[in-house]
């Protein structure tokens, strides 16, 4: 993933009126698939006239188009997302019928316009590419180590202890592995050494 993908910081909104009919979209940071349809189950109005909805999570997508003709409005919306390089998203586009008819270009302009206009609109928290790294260490190396490694954004998932030391299993920015690989093995004396797990 390159460096500009980003995710929405928090929930947003953005409503417009397009030939009497309105558009509501509603979008939200997701992590996993279950939470992107809680969301569109959340938010989704049993009195309008269609809930289209779409969702992008890493390589997980899918999308609905409730009713309206197949094509013009969950992917519209699809699209709108990775147009605006976001992942981790979940956007629905709620549609009250205003009793004129907008085509088939006309609807994939509105929903995918809609969900666009939503996403550029909203705050972005940039999504830093994370690794996964497994590391072996002395007991007595363990809370010099665990310090160090708080200073290089590392997060410990795991943390195994064995007879002979404990076994650690981080998380941190991509950009980190290097220095982390340097700072595990002058702390542990060339003892150690990190493998990456991803």
């Amino acid at each position: 993933m390159s460096e500009s993908w980003s995710t929405l910081s928090q929930a947003c909104q953005y409503q417009q009126e397009i030939k009497k009919s309105r558009f509501l979209a509603l979008a939200a940071p997701v992590t996993s698939t279950e939470q992107a349809l809680a969301f569109v189950r959340d938010v989704s109005t049993p009195t309008a006239t269609h809930n289209c909805w779409a969702y992008r999570i890493g390589q997980d997508y899918r999308f609905n188009d409730d009713g309206e003709p197949g094509g013009t409005a969950g992917r519209p919306i699809l699209q709108a997302i990775e147009g605006q390089q976001m992942d981790g998203v979940v956007v629905v586009v709620t549609r009250w019928y205003g009793g004129i008819k907008l085509g088939a270009g006309g609807l994939v302009r509105a929903y995918g316009g809609t969900a666009a206009e939503c996403l550029r609109l909203a705050e972005r928290l940039p999504i830093v590419a994370m690794a996964r790294l497994g590391v072996h260490c002395e007991f007595a190396e363990l809370t010099l180590l665990k310090a160090r490694l708080k200073e290089l954004q590392a997060e410990i998932e795991r943390e195994d202890f064995g007879a002979d030391g404990v076994e650690l299993q981080l998380r941190l920015p991509d950009s980190r592995v290097d220095e982390a690989d340097v700072l595990i093995a002058d702390i542990s004396r060339g003892r150690s050494s990190a493998r990456r797990l991803d």
